[in-house]
């Protein structure tokens, strides 16, 4: 094995940001990253919140990045990782790498410093640094093997996992994506089965203006809140100046771990049943919907076992004869509501007024059950491949110390 610095092994590049001023550098066809538009663990970025035409491109000190190259965040969030999956460019808050050529493959040096700064949290107690700059990477130094062939083999192991993983993820949007659907076509254009099996709406299905809805609906529903399907509850955390209320066996679920996927079964933090007795917090039920309160506010997540929550989210657990799937869905429609409420901007938080005096359209009951006869395979698929991704997450992280020191090689 060599040992050497990483600024002996990589060609370093610098992002930029286009005037903000001019509109003529902005919405275009390049994405433009920022660190929240990676900090996931996924290991390719492909998307970017923001884009940038090429006249901002020309314009600005930022680059563009080819496929695979590595993009590494240097100040807020410090030490995210992730391989370009298409051309993009970023700002001036994250750094480029390209490995030089001959010396070092991009796809080993992603997983190189991946391990790196695993190895930084731990000893750091989960920090990695203040900022990297220039000078940082000539403080960095990792162990790789000479033979660029060996590398290659190495990556390949660790790589066949994250495809496998991101291969799941793209199943579990495409099913959710299909309910999604099913959902809008029923409850939102009104055209569920009717008796016929025909489109009811289209169909000529009776309807009826609703005066606090503003807009039709079909015979035999009526308008309410979303606590006629469910009841609305509240967190809370335990203390955390007394040691034995944590570390335990109990999820404990806070806006920073919806991170993205439908289901969650782990959390960043957990607590004990001592935490759990001596705190507002509850033990909420596999399926509960979780609601982002404050942080990053309006994002739902679905308990994928029993776990309990903080004060900065709320959670609504349905009524015994309404479906989870059903909820969750009429949830996204209370959060689409809230955000035309507030002109589309992002808003700060959300109180339970919001939840309580926001009305929606409530079909009838057999209409529910039969959407959840169609969407809870469907959703338990989800959940069953969200298992499988943990799984193979964890066995990723198990090789990938072993597979950079040595310890196991790849024949």
């Amino acid at each position: 094995m060599n040992k050497n610095k990483i600024s002996n092994l990589v060609h370093i590049i610098s992002g930029g940001t286009p005037k903000t001023s001019n509109p003529d550098f902005w919405n275009g066809d390049i994405g433009w990253l920022s660190v929240a538009d990676f900090n996931n663990n996924n290991r390719y970025v492909y998307t970017s919140e923001k884009t940038i035409s090429r006249a901002g491109l020309t314009s600005s000190s930022t680059k563009l990045l080819q496929k695979n190259d590595i993009i590494i965040s240097a100040r807020g969030t410090v030490g995210a990782l992730a391989q370009i999956g298409i051309p993009m460019c970023f700002n001036q808050s994250c750094f480029g790498l390209r490995g030089k050529e001959g010396i070092i493959d991009n796809t080993f040096l992603y997983y190189c410093l991946k391990n790196y700064v695993a190895n930084i949290k731990k000893r750091s107690q989960g920090s990695v640094f203040d900022t990297i700059n220039l000078n940082t990477f000539d403080l960095m130094e990792i162990d790789y093997p000479e033979s660029l062939s060996t590398q290659q083999r190495i990556a390949s192991v660790l790589a066949a996992l994250d495809n496998k993983i991101e291969l799941n993820k793209c199943i579990n949007a495409e099913l959710e994506a299909m309910a999604k659907n099913l959902y809008d076509y029923w409850f939102v254009q009104c055209d569920f089965p009717d008796k016929n099996d025909k489109p009811y709406k289209s169909s000529g299905g009776k309807m009826f203006y609703n005066d606090t809805l503003k807009r039709e609906i079909p015979e035999g529903w009526y308008d309410s809140n979303i606590l006629a399907v469910a009841q609305l509850l509240g967190g809370g955390t335990p203390s955390k100046k007394i040691p034995q209320y944590w570390d335990g066996k109990i999820p404990f679920f806070t806006p920073t771990d919806a991170n993205g996927t439908l289901f969650k079964f782990t959390t960043e933090d957990n607590i004990t049943d001592e935490g759990l007795k001596n705190s507002s917090t509850k033990l909420f039920d596999k399926n509960t919907v979780f609601i982002t309160a404050r942080g990053s506010v309006g994002k739902l997540v679905l308990a994928g076992t029993k776990m309990a929550m903080n004060q900065s989210c709320y959670a609504l657990k349905a009524m015994p004869d309404i479906s989870y799937t059903f909820l969750f869905f009429l949830t996204k429609e209370l959060i689409h509501h809230l955000e035309v409420k507030s002109s589309g901007s992002v808003f700060d938080s959300i109180v339970s007024n919001d939840i309580e005096y926001t009305n929606l359209a409530i079909p009838e009951p057999s209409l529910v059950e039969k959407f959840s006869n169609i969407a809870e395979p469907v959703f338990s698929c989800i959940a069953n491949t969200t298992i499988e991704n943990e799984q193979l997450a964890k066995l990723r992280d198990w090789l990938l110390p072993m597979l950079m020191n040595g310890q196991v090689t790849v024949k």
